[in-house]
């Protein structure tokens, strides 16, 4: 009797020993940092040892297993259905909720539950998974139609090779005009070398055909390049109308920090590209990673934000105007940033990392002035960093952008701003949203928004 009662004993403990290893190790591989006193024990994981845990122990937490769910839901053709409610928010104002159910699963910076981009064409919302899922819907607020898949060949130029190799390669962006639809993605144009393109195609309902418009010659390794660094999510890739034959297209930097100040790359540059015939000239350059763009039709200028590195991210005015043929507007990165890389604290152990450190300083100075080096100041600089995100005109002079924060912790908000006539930023208001804003869209007097949190299209009535 004691025998068996024995084995029981050991059984349960060893069974609560597994199962506290399973949840300590599910926590490590988390995006969340809710205890700060595992801070540090996560930092002992490396990005592969954390890759390999996904892999062979929560498998349906691993990029390829997320990637080929919403790639096999793709190739089925289902509709995504949606999910209402709604939440007031600081400014008094209504955020009516569209969740996204089965569809999207796979996000850009958290996992899931997923990362998209929306437009319009005749009113009729569209909407881009960050993995390929192509999707419109008549009328939001119908109860009766779900998002309508469309049929598309997205994965000619990326596909489950490069969204296995991580969750940060990904489709970039989506933007509708003149009854053509234009997605940037991150390509794989060499075996692990990497840079932002750009497709696009004819608008149907039922089935699209992408060709390339925009792809770079150079390319950046991902395991051999000159820092030995490399962030595939310093990628850029905003696309937007600048008239009739042209767009603007923003391409980051990848953590290659000298090709920003290189006129000879796209690299860390807003660039725009004649849609006739692929060419492109710079328009801005000493970018880090662009992730909002907006061209101002009425003033004449354009807006671009941007990660900066630990703290500094920017709100930069391009003055048209000013630009052209050897008329370059310089932002100042990676001399020039009010953020930091970093404090002397990380992975390093003592002068290893006090010598990198300083290396990379005598390299990337990021000096806290823009002007006395000859660079454009930012109108805006956020120190610390809120992960600034996608900005659109909402009236006249009157702006917002988002802010995804980090994934840990994250400022998760709308920032709603004007310009005076010198161009200067009044009446900055916050408002709390709680989730991770990636795309903006204004549309009707209404603010669209995409909210990775929850893979959900929010709408804020402005009137």
């Amino acid at each position: 009797m004691k025998k068996k009662l024995s084995i029981k004993i050991k059984i349960f403990i060893a069974s609560v020993i597994i199962l506290i290893s399973y949840l300590f190790s599910s926590y490590l591989i988390s995006e969340g940092d809710k205890y700060s006193y595992y801070k540090q024990i996560k930092k002992l994981l490396s990005s592969e040892q954390k890759d390999l845990i996904k892999k062979y122990i929560f498998p349906h937490k691993h990029p390829s297993y997320l990637s080929k769910k919403e790639l096999k839901f793709k190739e089925e053709g289902k509709d995504i259905k949606i999910i209402k409610s709604s939440v007031k928010l600081s400014n008094n104002k209504i955020l009516k909720k569209y969740q996204l159910t089965p569809g999207i699963y796979s996000g850009i910076a958290n996992l899931n539950p997923g990362s998209a981009y929306i437009d319009f064409f005749e009113n009729n919302l569209f909407i881009l998974s960050s993995r390929g899922v192509l999707a419109f819907k008549k009328n939001l607020n119908s109860n009766q139609d779900n998002f309508k898949q469309i049929k598309n060949n997205i994965e000619d130029f990326i596909g489950i090779k490069q969204f296995s190799k991580s969750n940060k390669y990904s489709l970039k962006d989506l933007m509708i005009f003149n009854k053509k639809i234009y997605i940037s993605y991150t390509e794989e144009i060499r075996e692990d070398c990497w840079n932002t393109s750009a497709i696009h195609g004819n608008i149907n309902y039922e089935s699209i055909v992408f060709k390339k418009l925009f792809s770079s010659k150079e390319c950046i390794h991902s395991k051999n390049n000159i820092d030995g660094e490399w962030e595939q999510h310093q990628s850029g890739g905003r696309i937007v109308p600048f008239d009739e034959n042209h767009v603007l297209f923003s391409v980051g930097e990848y953590r290659a920090r000298y090709l920003a100040q290189k006129k000879e790359s796209v690299n860390g540059k807003i660039i725009k590209i004649d849609i006739n015939n692929s060419n492109y000239e710079i328009i801005s350059m000493g970018h880090r990673n662009p992730q909002g763009l907006y061209f101002d039709k009425e003033n004449n200028f354009i807006l671009e934000t941007e990660h900066g590195p630990k703290g500094g991210d920017e709100i930069n005015l391009i003055e048209v105007n000013k630009t052209g043929k050897d008329k370059i507007q310089n932002y100042g990165w990676a001399t020039s940033s009010y953020g930091v890389h970093g404090s002397s604290k990380g992975k390093y152990i003592g002068n290893t990392h006090e010598e990198k450190l300083k290396k990379k300083y005598e390299k990337y100075p990021l000096y806290k002035s823009h002007i006395k080096y000859s660079f454009i100041e930012p109108l805006k600089a956020y120190v610390p960093s809120i992960g600034i995100s996608e900005i659109v005109k909402i009236g006249k002079n009157r702006y917002v952008h988002g802010s995804m924060g980090n994934v840990r912790e994250g400022d998760k908000s709308l920032y709603f701003f004007e310009l005076t006539n010198e161009k200067k930023i009044i009446n900055l208001q916050q408002v709390k949203v709680f989730e991770r804003i990636r795309d903006l869209k204004f549309h009707n007097n209404k603010l669209y928004l995409f909210m990775e949190n929850t893979a959900s299209i929010g709408v804020i009535d402005l009137i």
